[in-house]
């Protein structure tokens, strides 16, 4: 994943839901190549946003160990077009979590009005080099400073409903969180 299709959590129940949010501005150059003289947020993009809010839901519950890929998208029903200056809630909900993947549903709102449905499969991937290294999907530092942008330390709660904690692995990719005694995260 290069780019993010959400603008922030608002809210972030670990391994149970998450709602995200993005605004759909005109500056955003995709908007004009998709379909010229009509600038709507293409439905595949949307569908991404969707499918990045359940994939960092599953991701985080497994502690960021796994690589998390959408490997299936068993239903896309798209309602309405997203415009300039709509903003969509996606609301993803987990209902199977197994070692090897994810069940979710995800919807997208614009206002109270249904834009776009979504069941969708996740995997879950080791991938080794040649040498039986793991290798990373990302660089866990680079990781951790775009989950702290999306505000996910902010408004997520674990299981029982305390703030979400910072998973010992993010924490120790970061140079000043690493020097911090544990109770300080």
């Amino acid at each position: 994943m290069r780019w993010f299709w959400i603008d922030r959590f608002t809210e972030f129940q670990s391994g149970r839901s998450a709602t995200a949010i993005k605004t759909v501005a005109l500056s955003e150059d995709h908007l004009h190549d998709h379909f010229p003289g009509a600038a709507i947020m293409p439905n595949s993009l949307v569908l991404e946003g969707m499918a990045q809010t359940a994939g960092l839901l599953v991701c985080e519950h497994g502690g960021f160990a796994k690589q998390v890929i959408l490997a299936k998208v068993s239903k896309a029903m798209f309602h309405c077009d997203a415009w300039p200056g709509d903003t969509l809630t996606y609301k993803a909900q987990i209902h199977d979590i197994k070692e090897d993947g994810a069940m979710a549903t995800v919807t997208s709102h614009i206002g109270d009005r249904l834009q776009a449905e979504l069941e969708v499969f996740f995997a879950h991937l080791e991938q080794l080099s040649s040498s039986g290294e793991k290798v990373e999907l990302f660089v866990p530092y680079d990781l951790f400073s775009w989950l702290r942008l999306l505000k996910l330390y902010e408004v997520g709660r674990d299981a029982e409903g305390k703030p979400l904690a910072i998973h010992p692995r993010m924490a120790e990719s970061d140079p000043f969180l690493a020097n911090q005694p544990a109770n300080a995260t």
